[in-house]
């Protein structure tokens, strides 16, 4: 039997995948507990058109990704700490603080998950900061921390 999977199944196939099965297993297990649906020409032709529409979404979604890459590529933020006697920050920067100076510096909004540093910053100077995109963009931004 023709089927279509509606949801990952392990050892058979993922999600929209459009399988041949034994009738048994697919009218017994497969459809039975919502993990299948028999492969109809309505529904073959139905997820032809998903797939079609999740291609242009997703290269859609590349695109903006490598606009945003681009233009955060190279740039430099600046941003003001207090600074205590021996040159250290009273608080670390942060990657949510990072994140508001980007929007607010350069005017693009990222989520903090996509900032990279291995622990907040802790003192004055130039640090270099990698932007994580999907598709496995990124940007190396320099963050310039200075006493204000």
């Amino acid at each position: 039997m023709k089927i279509i999977l509606t949801k990952d199944v392990p050892g058979t196939g993922k999600k929209g995948q459009v399988l041949e099965v034994a009738d048994g297993f697919a009218r017994n297990f497969l459809i039975k507990k919502g993990l299948a649906e028999v492969a109809t020409k309505d529904a073959v032709s139905k997820l032809e058109q998903q797939s079609t529409k999740l291609k242009k979404i997703a290269e859609e979604e590349l695109q903006e990704n490598q606009k945003l890459a681009h233009t955060l590529d190279g740039a430099e933020i600046e941003i003001s700490a207090k600074v205590n006697d021996e040159g250290t920050l009273y608080a670390g920067i942060t990657p949510q603080k990072i994140v508001q100076e980007i929007k607010k510096q350069v005017g693009v909004a990222i989520s903090f998950k996509q900032v990279v540093i291995p622990k907040p910053i802790k003192d004055t100077g130039e640090h270099e900061v990698k932007i994580k995109f999907l598709h496995g963009l990124e940007s190396d931004l320099r963050v310039s921390v200075y006493q204000g």
